[in-house]
């Protein structure tokens, strides 16, 4: 093959016969919606730690998806190789949160749909799923769950912290219970009648009672 084989070659047409306009809109549309998503991913993230990177990633991977389905939708051969060239990537992140799943999943979608030319779904798609998830992720619970942890020194304070904390929340589930020669630590999941955390202190100032802790819990609720 000589040098004007290469400048004849196929390359050189496929080159010269893509759509610029096509590329551009596109990826002014992908980094549109991502930037969207990642708004709607900070605006509604409820996890222990914010990642800024994270969010950023949503946006770069609504490019990406979009741009590679723009090269799959303008070659038949290049979309059959792109399927075994993309099937040997393996991502060995650990997903932390739930929803972190749902926004990796919606930035692929979106880039897939306007890779395929189809802006009206990916717009007005991306607008029902943000406003599903700003409702329901950002809605308030009234009955939220608590956890609490009691040091106590004896069998005798065991049972009366027992039995204010049954009077002193609206319902309450012994989640664990270690005993030792240093005391006995017990570990509640309640559910208070109120805002008031009073009886925290009552329980804390109770005799066998060495300390009392109340935090916020964002598990799984009990039944």
């Amino acid at each position: 093959m000589t040098f004007n084989d290469i400048f004849k070659s196929s390359f050189l047409e496929k080159a010269s016969g893509f759509a610029a306009m096509d590329f551009v809109l596109a990826m002014v549309l992908a980094f549109a919606m991502g930037l969207f998503i990642f708004w709607v991913y900070k605006k509604t993230f409820n996890g222990v730690m914010y990642s800024a990177s994270f969010g950023v990633s949503l946006m770069a991977m609504t490019m990406i998806t979009a741009l590679v389905i723009l090269a799959v939708t303008s070659n038949v051969v290049l979309s059959l190789g792109m399927v075994g060239a993309l099937s040997i990537v393996r991502f060995r992140t650990a997903i932390k949160e739930p929803m972190d799943i749902a926004f990796l999943f919606w930035a692929i979608a979106v880039g897939i749909v306007l890779g395929a030319g189809l802006i009206p779904l990916a717009v007005f798609g991306s607008l029902a799923i943000g406003a599903v998830l700003w409702i329901f992720v950002n809605r308030r619970i009234s009955d939220h769950p608590y956890i609490m942890i009691i040091n106590c020194l004896d069998r005798k304070a065991e049972v009366q912290v027992t039995e204010q904390i049954k009077g002193a929340v609206k319902k309450y589930m012994l989640k664990s219970k270690t005993v030792s020669n240093a005391g006995i630590e017990m570990t509640f999941e309640v559910r208070l009648k109120g805002e008031s955390s009073e009886f925290v202190n009552e329980v804390s100032e109770t005799e066998g009672v060495e300390h009392a802790v109340l935090v916020s819990y964002n598990g799984d609720y009990m039944s």
